[in-house]
């Protein structure tokens, strides 16, 4: 008899992990998902990715999606009364309190390599510290925040020029794997303590963390790199800085000097380093050519972008 899964995710990286089960031998029992949200300028209710998917595929799956779980004694009993066999959570949104994780047990499948980057954006933290390796854990949740025991793990090599949405892609199509593997080895798992002295925390990104300065371009890139989903990256005038790439990272400068200006693209100038610049966008502007912006601006070589 399949085992009899009950599914805790929100967003895209939730989804790939969710679709790979429904093609695996496990049975879906049960989705619990983040609220409806009110999105973009017109506020205009939407869905959580995953539930979006269910919604599309016409799939016959009850979706609860509960505001908060804690102290909530009607989500308790609807995840009592679907008897899951586990419950795997995936980026889900919430923390689940103790009456839920007595249930079942209950696995996470995290996107780094635990007891590094516990918390709300590991993904991005790897980028933003320049890591050689990230990669998915999956862990035995208990009430601490990503603090359970690690049951597996898979590393991913992170290449020069990757970006938040490519490590996104790759690390989701790693934790899909990983989550039927763990499943179709529980029963043989020694689960591992995670060595507290090796913890480190990374924080819920918020919109003002894109903001930058022509300091360094190496940290601007590795900022580039982590946040160019979003909040994507922007000096204090608000222009948004799109499709960069680190020229070199050694040289000192007068910050923000256009160097030289090329057919595609702009060299600009960090106190140390430089930064070729391709596309640029002002606020409430679109997108354009970082070359038609300077022209526009009348900017020359020597003269400083803001």
């Amino acid at each position: 008899m399949s085992k009899r899964i009950l599914f805790m995710g929100t967003p895209d990286y939730a989804t790939t992990i969710f679709s790979e089960l429904l093609q695996s031998n496990y049975e879906i029992i049960g989705l619990f998902t983040q609220p409806d949200k009110p999105v973009g300028r017109k506020q205009i209710l939407t869905a959580p990715h995953i539930k979006q998917y269910c919604l599309d595929l016409n799939l016959n799956i009850p979706i609860f999606q509960p505001l908060k779980l804690r102290g909530n004694e009607e989500a308790t009993t609807q995840i009592k009364n679907l008897n899951p066999d586990f419950i795997i959570v995936a980026a889900y949104g919430q923390i689940l309190p103790k009456e839920i994780l007595d249930i079942a047990p209950c696995i996470n499948l995290h996107a780094s390599l635990l007891p590094k980057y516990r918390g709300a954006s590991p993904i991005q933290e790897s980028l933003l510290n320049d890591d050689s390796y990230t990669g998915v854990t999956s862990m035995l949740m208990e009430e601490g925040l990503d603090s359970g025991d690690i049951l597996a793990f898979q590393y991913l090599k992170v290449t020069p020029t990757m970006e938040v949405s490519a490590a996104f892609e790759e690390l989701s199509q790693i934790a899909a794997k990983l989550t039927i593997t763990t499943l179709d080895n529980f029963e043989n798992i020694k689960p591992l303590k995670q060595n507290e002295a090796e913890v480190s925390f990374c924080k819920k990104i918020k919109k003002e963390d894109g903001l930058v300065d022509f300091l360094d371009a190496k940290r601007l890139i590795l900022k580039y790199k982590a946040y160019s989903y979003w909040p994507g990256i922007f000096l204090s005038s608000e222009l948004k800085l799109k499709d960069i790439e680190l020229n070199e990272e050694i040289s000192i400068n007068n910050p923000g000097e256009i160097l030289e200006i090329k057919k595609d693209y702009i060299l600009v100038a960090c106190e140390k380093g430089s930064l070729k610049i391709k596309t640029l966008q002002a606020p409430s502007k679109k997108a354009i050519s970082s070359v038609d912006f300077v022209r526009g601006q009348r900017l020359e070589v020597g003269n400083i972008i803001i």
